[in-house]
């Protein structure tokens, strides 16, 4: 899995995850805790003041091959 979280068109953060074996059939469950880079205080209040301009994409692919790719917008109060 990747996942790419960017303010107004320009990266913030890139993540990129590796999972392990999982047996075929079965229930599994994942948790990461991963942080934000730090942001000053004008950006903070800038990304509050711009609803959707930070976005998010997370593409998911099985044996290399793409198989979901999912967006996301956000707003901040």
């Amino acid at each position: 899995m990747v996942e790419r979280h960017y303010f107004k068109n320009k990266l913030i953060k890139s993540f990129d995850f590796a999972f392990g074996f999982c047996i075929p059939g079965s229930v599994n469950t994942w948790e990461s805790v991963y942080t934000m880079p730090p942001l000053d205080p004008k950006q903070i209040q800038d990304m509050i003041d711009s609803p959707n301009e930070t976005l998010s994409d997370s593409f998911y692919f099985v044996d290399d091959v793409l198989v979901m790719h999912n967006k996301a917008s956000y707003q901040y109060e």
